[in-house]
């Protein structure tokens, strides 16, 4: 069983930065890969970022590459996101998910059902 608690939403102008965080509680946070999603009003809940056990290993959606960056700390159980040059397109609500199912090419669990565990959300909206 893996617990998850998401902060470090808010407001913020295009253009600027905010830091997310995931508090992870569980056994099985260190052997498995983590992500990050996001749901907009009245959307499906899309893919950000994912991670894998070692941190050795991320990938991106092609909408935030080279704006987010997706880390982790086993030590303290806490992943993140830190997101820089934000657009109003990025306004969602921000999911932490943990995958649970042993080892997994971050590449390719980048759907919803490829994740076992999930956070309550953080909000963050970017105004124009």
């Amino acid at each position: 069983q893996v617990q998850l608690v998401e902060s470090g939403g808010g407001l913020v102008q295009a253009g600027g930065c905010l830091r997310l965080s995931c508090a992870a509680s569980g056994r099985t946070f260190r052997t498995g890969a983590m992500g990050w999603f996001r749901q907009a009003p009245g959307k499906e809940r899309d893919f950000v970022a994912a991670i894998d056990w070692s941190g050795g290993r991320t990938y991106y959606t092609d909408s935030v590459k080279g704006r987010f960056t997706i880390a982790r700390d086993n030590a303290k159980n806490t992943v993140s996101l830190q997101m820089n040059s934000l657009k109003p397109e990025d306004t969602a609500v921000y999911y932490c998910a943990a995958h649970s199912r042993g080892w997994a090419s971050v590449a390719v669990i980048t759907a919803v059902d490829d994740y076992d565990y999930w956070g309550q959300g953080t909000q963050v909206t970017v105004s124009s």
